[in-house]
């Protein structure tokens, strides 16, 4: 649809500027007049009423006249200004939800208290937004590990096979033998697979309310990193208890009604269960994905991490794991964890494969991370 000036102004301003502007709008404009009015220019829990045909008809308007980015824009605004998630317990609803990560979340937040008429459709929607993200996420993440343990290092001893001829002819061209026309090599240059020994991933995620887009998104890689048999992956969740998830890692669906979004926050206790498990903490990758605000001891808190360094594990802090901007996070922790050596840092969905690939040949994750940032 196309809009001149004076329309333009009329919809961003709403009905109450209708005697500013002498604009006339047709059907389909008083159709999105009317569903921004609905949403922006009502008070809470006003504007939809509480009937779901009702919500239903509002859900086909926005889904009608604006782009889908859009609408998951103003389904959010919705849930959050119009207190309607309690809508959302209605298969009827659900059904005509533009399904996006914002949308799970909300149902996972809600999940102990769905309906049993509902939960199947709720599933079926959750389940539609994990392979949307599956494919869009699965094969990059893939390509980024297996890049990264097959990726070959120098060898001082090479068996036949590894031996880097172009390089190890280059290295002893000096000790050329004219009589013989050939190179007597004195040392061979060679190259090993990293990919031998297996590594394990330990992803440990804060499932507090504030969280909620980051464990959709971490459970999605989980379930990815748990395929791969080069990787022994455990995933780990928690508020001010501690559920261990990895059973769960087969079926990413499963795996997310698994969680329990909301409610505190004990991370020391979470790194602790993380931390009786480590065997080879050589071979170990601890993702720590939260915003660091400790409900219990600090000092506690501090005192487990330092145990899990001396044991020789790589540590990385994730203080988000989606694409909503800058996270809010407790700074005081954060400049805790940088002081001890562990990389603190936000990263949405599509850095998410380079980051580990990184962490998984042990690069500089700090200069990695401020290279990310926009300028």
């Amino acid at each position: 649809m196309q809009f001149d000036r004076k329309q333009r102004w009329r919809l961003v301003l709403g009905n109450d500027s209708a005697n500013q502007y002498d604009a006339i709008l047709g059907a389909d404009a008083l159709s999105m007049d009317a569903a921004l009015d609905a949403l922006y220019n009502s008070p809470k829990k006003g504007g939809l009423g509480n009937s779901v045909p009702k919500v239903n008809r509002w859900l086909g308007d926005i889904r009608k006249y604006f782009p889908s980015t859009v609408v998951q824009l103003m389904q959010k605004d919705a849930f959050d200004k119009l207190g309607i998630k309690q809508m959302l317990l209605e298969p009827e609803l659900l059904q005509n939800v533009e399904a996006d990560v914002h949308l799970v979340s909300t149902l996972l937040s809600l999940n102990r208290v769905i309906p049993t008429k509902t939960k199947k459709t709720a599933r079926a929607v959750v389940q539609k937004v994990v392979d949307a993200l599956m494919k869009q996420l699965e094969y990059p993440l893939k390509k980024a590990v297996e890049g990264a343990l097959l990726q070959k290092y120098p060898k001082r001893r090479p068996k036949h096979n590894e031996i880097n001829w172009p390089k190890t002819i280059h290295a002893n061209l000096k000790h050329f033998q004219p009589k013989y026309n050939s190179i007597i090599p004195h040392h061979l240059i060679g190259f090993a697979k990293k990919g031998n020994a297996l590594k394990n991933i330990i992803m440990c995620i804060d499932q507090s309310g504030s969280m909620s887009s980051s464990v959709v998104y971490s459970s999605i890689f989980a379930a990815v990193l748990a395929s791969m048999p080069t990787l022994n992956t455990q995933m780990i969740v928690f508020d001010t208890k501690v559920v261990d998830l990895t059973d769960r890692l087969q079926d990413p669906v499963d795996l997310l009604f698994g969680t329990q979004l909301g409610g505190g926050t004990d991370i020391n206790k979470a790194l602790q269960y993380a931390l009786k498990g480590i065997t080879k903490a050589e071979d170990t990758i601890l993702i720590l994905i939260s915003d660091l605000y400790e409900g219990g001891r600090q000092h506690s808190l501090l005192s487990t991490v330092q145990s899990i360094l001396d044991k020789g594990v790589q540590m990385i802090s994730l203080l988000a794991l989606n694409d909503e901007g800058a996270p809010i996070y407790d700074r005081t922790m954060g400049h805790y964890f940088d002081q001890m050596g562990i990389p603190v840092f936000a990263c949405s969905p599509d850095k998410f494969p380079q980051m580990l690939s990184r962490a998984l040949n042990k690069g500089n994750l700090k200069k990695w991370a401020a290279s990310q940032q926009e300028p």
